[in-house]
């Protein structure tokens, strides 16, 4: 006998159409002088050959509609490095998946990104120029900073441009500085308490101090190594360490967090936190939520089915193990959806190259219509003042990866795997005892600071992946718009995943209730 739900499931998935996607018109510019092209041949300037880019935007969009043998034609294109030296395409394929749990690739859309020639990119890479600037300014430092006293005046300059956040009274100060939209974003310290605790792991755990680079030491500033690694070479410098362990101070430790975590990394650990503890045998409470001691265990959702059964508690469903699989099955499903944005539809520069577009016009080599605010920007000139160039200083001696910025993969993995986790638990379980590193980073003490009392679990998993999206802005391989609206698209990716599951579940009344990124209740 078929199993209804099953095929219920798979007609509902066929019969929705695909999204209407609205790439940004960049790639009308004969020079394609606003669209990813890393690894393929550059001329002097940083321009892709136009031949080849033609060709390979060709092949993407022939994919789309199944017309090109997408990996055979790939593998023909002429490449900037030698195969011995040369950096590989990461996943062109991955978007072209269809999906057996949630909706497939192309089901989902981004809005359009910002013009090459906007005021919007103007003001997104200005402030990757002062995030770049301010790495080695602790967190915690950004009210005492006279650097980013600077930046948020710059910032606040931009207007309604900057589509970041601001204060009460529409300015930009250092303590919203480089923070994230959602709520929960402006509480409390900028990292998230869940890249401080302690994570249990069965009978293991860890502490979450890591290895982070040394301080002042940046890349691809000067213009000949930058249109090296624009063909695609293989890097020769490389990261130097620290010899002692730290805790997450400041924006060159977030960007190595980012530059080699697995993509569910943050979010598993953050399931290990709330999962494992006194709480975490016990069905939810009743309201008012029970305050949880970070690291210990938390409630699990009102919703969950089992929160009021005397002699049954979940497990492979609505469990821990559930949990657990979840949020590191989802991860694969988001970064199919993004994988499809960025190859197929988007084809956005990374904001390195549109540094090097700036620099090849400050230093007269060739106009382009890059906007006036970009150009004259107080955050340029200092670079420019530090470095002798006009190129963004990565963190990074490869810069970014190798595939188009819009959307960001780590963001959409980090908005359908909190997703999962505001699904699950209570979102309104207070944190106890929040805390924050010392000056050196070596250990933790108390947060005392303004919302100590008040950081909630929905605020924190919100803010903890803002942190792992903007620290890719700050690494300078992304823009603030990359994180934003892949978000949103991983939020997106995780209600249909959600939408699927509830369909196959035997447990009475099954709901799934959270609140999004913009703070609206969700109710599947």
């Amino acid at each position: 006998m078929p199993n209804l739900a099953r095929l219920d499931a798979a007609n509902l998935r066929n019969s929705q159409p695909d999204a209407v996607q609205t790439p940004n018109g960049d790639e009308s510019y004969a020079d394609f002088r606003g669209n990813f092209s890393k690894g393929l041949p550059h001329d002097n300037l940083g321009e892709v050959d136009p031949a080849e880019y033609t060709k390979f935007k060709n092949i993407l969009n022939g994919a789309l509609g199944g017309t090109t043998d997408i990996q055979n034609q790939l593998e023909a294109l002429t490449m900037g490095a030698p195969a011995a030296t040369r950096r590989k395409f990461v996943n062109p394929q991955g978007g072209l998946s269809v999906e057996m749990e949630g909706a497939d690739p192309r089901k989902f859309s981004i809005p359009a990104a910002p013009k090459f020639n906007s005021a919007e990119i103007a003001a997104e890479i200005t402030e990757n120029y002062w995030m770049a600037l301010l790495r080695d300014v602790a967190f915690e430092n950004y009210d005492t900073s006279p650097l980013a006293d600077e930046a948020a005046e710059e910032m606040t300059s931009f207007s309604s441009e900057f589509k970041g956040p601001n204060d009460s009274n529409g300015k930009v100060t250092p303590q919203v500085l480089f923070r994230g939209l959602t709520p929960g974003d402006l509480a409390g310290p900028y990292i998230s308490q869940f890249l401080f605790l302690p994570v249990p792991f069965g009978a293991l755990g860890f502490n979450q101090r890591m290895r982070t680079p040394v301080a002042n030491v940046d890349f691809m500033t000067d213009f000949n190594e930058w249109l090296t690694i624009q063909n695609g070479v293989k890097p020769t410098s490389s990261l130097t360490f620290d010899n002692t362990p730290r805790y997450i101070r400041n924006g060159r430790d977030l960007s190595q967090w980012v530059h080699i975590d697995v993509l569910f990394e943050a979010y598993f650990n953050a399931a290990l936190i709330l999962l494992q503890g006194p709480n975490a045998d016990s069905p939810a409470s009743d309201p008012p939520p029970v305050p949880v001691t970070p690291g210990l265990g938390a409630p699990l959702s009102q919703s969950n089915p089992y929160r009021l059964l005397n002699n049954q508690e979940g497990f492979g469903t609505f469990g821990g193990p559930h949990i657990a699989t979840l949020v590191c099955e989802v991860a694969t499903r988001a970064l199919k959806a993004v994988w499809f944005q960025k190859w197929i539809v988007h084809r956005r520069l990374r904001p390195e190259v549109f540094a090097g577009r700036i620099h090849v016009h400050k230093t007269g080599m060739k106009s382009y219509d890059i906007h006036a605010d970009a150009l004259n920007s107080d955050a340029v000139a200092r670079v420019q003042s530090q470095f002798g160039s006009y190129l963004l200083p990565m963190a990074f001696p490869e810069g970014s990866p190798l595939h188009p910025a819009y959307g960001a993969g780590h963001a959409t993995v980090a908005g359908a795997c909190v997703t999962i986790l505001k699904a699950l638990f209570d979102e309104s379980t207070l944190i106890t005892n929040p805390v924050v590193p010392n000056n050196a980073g070596t250990n933790l003490i108390a947060y005392t600071g303004p919302d100590a009392g008040s950081l909630t679990v929905g605020g924190e998993l919100n803010k903890l992946a803002s942190n792992v999206a903007i620290g890719r802005n700050i690494a300078g391989v992304h823009w603030r718009s990359d994180g934003t609206e892949s978000l949103k698209l991983g939020e997106n990716v995780a209600i249909e995943v959600l939408k699927d599951q509830k369909a196959t579940f035997n447990e009475h009344n099954v709901t799934f209730q959270f609140h999004d990124f913009a703070g609206n209740l969700v109710t599947i």
